[in-house]
Order: C-alpha cells, then structure tokens, then sequence
C-alpha cells in the first residue's frame, strides 16, 4: 500500500487547538454496524453501548514530558535546547531515558544537559538510531517528580501553542492514573465521570488497561510503501482482574468496545501473541494496517487522526478505507474538530 492512500486535505480552522467545555460536549460521528451514519454528541455515548458491552479504557497518565536544559559539551561550548523524554533506556524505573533533543547534532557522549539554573544536571550516553539520545539524570529523584518540576505539557506541535496552566488537566483522561505516557489516549480525553456513571448504569462493565503512548506517536511515516515503516514498542499491563474479566467476556461473545487505537492494539497484540487475553506487562510493536484480522475488538471510539499517521491506517483497517475516507470528508465539510482535542468517532463493526 502506497503512503498516499491515506493522505487528506485539512482546512487549518478545522485542527482544534483547545478541547470542548465540558468534555462531553464534544461532537461524535457514528458509524453503525448497518452502514447508517449519524451525528451525534459525545454525551450520548451510552446509549450506543449495549448491556453486556464491555468497556476497556487505558489509565496511562501523561509525563509533562517537554524540557527546557542547557547543554554544555565537553570541548567547553554550551547552547540551549530542548529535551523530551520519549521513554525509559533498559530497565522500567531508572533515571536513564532515551530523549528527543532540538536541536540535536553534535551530541556527544559525556556532554551534560542542565536544568534549572544548576539544580539539576544529566550525562548524555550515546545515541539510539539517528534521532534520539540516551541520558541519565544524576538524581535518585523519580523521574515522575522530576518532570512535574521541570517539565511542560507535550501538546503536539500542529497545535500551534505553547502548553497553558489548563493543558495540565484538559490533556489528561478523567481516569489517569499510571504515569508513563507522553502523549494521551485522546479518545478517552471526552469522558466525564457522569458519561462514566451512566454507562456503568447501563449495565455495561468497565475495564482498565495500561499503555504508555510512546514517541512513535510523534514520529512520521516516512516509507511510501507503508508495509516498510516499523513501529516503535509501546510499554503495556494489564492486572489479572482486567484479563479475566475481558476473557470472560471473549468466551461469553460479549461486544469488546475499545477506547481508543492504544487499547485495539494491546487487547490485538495479546489475542496475536496467545489467542486469548493473559495478565501481564511487556511491549507491543503490533502494526496494524488494511487487512489485518480482528480477534477481539467488536466497536471502538476514536478521534480523527493525522494523515497518513499509524493511527489513520489502523482506524481504515477496522473499519474499511472507503468508509473511513467517506466519514473524514463528511467531518471536513460538517465542521467538526480534528485532533487531540477535537472531536470523535464511534465505529461499529
């Protein structure tokens, strides 16, 4: 498949640079099972969930991840720049991460990174592929501490903003709880603990996974045969409760409704891996693309996505790329809000 089969044009107005207030008043396509298509709001999602649905959400919270430091180089010049702390180096829980730096030539290993006048200081340790650094951090310090310290919101740069007081709350779900991430699960960014309670008084259950949005999010496809781009792992877990729960359900052929493209792919990964769903953590490199066989998800809520992102390919494989370029036209010409703080779709298959 050729890159540009998952490209669109979108208007500069339509990108939505801060989220609905509330949450809930967001605007949701929905794309019926029948092929019936229909405009909605987010606040009536739970009358599209049936009793017996099950409901996974992921609980990853989002690291303020985007730093500003000092870099000093061991030949004795120093500059300004960025750092954004992608994801651990090694073992979960050390202070030894792999970073984005802007810019980033010419860094070498044993150049410093400081932080906050001198309160902080790092040591770079070399590099990762051709885009991202290692760097420890000389502090036994938790990194989630850190950051909350020394770092910003990492609101996606096609925002066009710096991160406001507000991002703090607005980019996190409701349901946060597990730091790790550095960009949200923006399908569940339109939950309220109303929308919560009334689905759970739906008689619909609630289940909770953990994946920690990764820089893949950030970095573009750059294959023009999409079969070509490898997808960076992605830390999950998922307790024994929850896989028992959703393997239960799985036996009992009750609807698995996904919140989001992170939780399609943990739940995808875990059916690829053990034709059923286990307890535990580990990482996922699934890719999904056009053509790929569904074992699990039955109906998923998704935001309209970048083109010709992952993200974009993963939401044509569920739903059919015809039908997917038919409801973003529609989106376009309706006026509603794209990206992380925009609004939403409901896909049923």
């Amino acid at each position: 498949m050729d890159i540009s089969d998952f490209d669109y044009q979108l208007p500069d107005e339509r990108i939505a640079r801060y989220p609905a207030s509330p949450r809930d008043s967001s605007r949701m396509m929905v794309l019926q099972r029948d092929g019936r298509r229909l405009d909605a709001r987010f606040a009536e999602y739970p009358q599209y969930l049936n009793p017996g649905d099950v409901l996974v959400i992921n609980d990853t919270r989002v690291l303020p991840a985007r730093t500003r430091a000092r870099l000093e180089r061991a030949n004795g010049t120093s500059r300004e720049m960025e750092i954004f702390f992608a994801e651990p180096y090694g073992e979960l829980g050390t202070n030894t991460w792999q970073v984005l730096c802007r810019p980033g030539r010419r860094i070498r290993s044993g150049d410093r990174a400081i932080f906050g006048g001198g309160e902080l200081s790092g040591v770079f340790k070399g590099s990762v592929g051709e885009e991202l650094h290692v760097l420890t951090l000389e502090s036994n310090e938790p990194i989630e501490q850190i950051l909350e310290r020394y770092g910003q919101v990492p609101l996606p740069p096609y925002m066009g903003r710096p991160d406001e007081s507000a991002d703090r709350e607005n980019y996190q779900t409701v349901f946060a709880s597990h730091s790790g991430a550095v960009a949200a699960p923006t399908a569940g960014l339109h939950f309220t603990n109303e929308v919560m309670s009334a689905i759970r008084a739906r008689g619909v259950s609630v289940v909770t996974v953990t994946l920690h949005v990764g820089i893949g999010t950030f970095l573009p496809v750059r294959s023009q045969e999409v079969e070509k781009h490898v997808l960076r792992p992605e830390r999950f877990e998922i307790s024994p409760a929850a896989a028992d729960e959703l393997e239960r359900a799985r036996q009992e052929r009750r609807r698995i409704v996904a919140v989001g493209t992170t939780v399609i792919r943990t739940l995808e990964y875990l059916m690829k891996m053990h034709e059923r769903i286990l307890a535990g953590s580990g990482k996922t490199d699934l890719y999904i693309l056009p053509g790929f066989q569904f074992k699990l998800v039955g109906a998923m809520l998704t935001n309209f996505h970048l083109p010709k992102s992952t993200l974009l390919m993963l939401v044509c494989a569920f739903a059919g790329r015809e039908r997917i370029q038919e409801a973003y036209r529609h989106a376009i010409e309706a006026h509603y809000r794209f990206y992380s703080y925009g609004d939403c779709m409901f896909i049923e298959r």
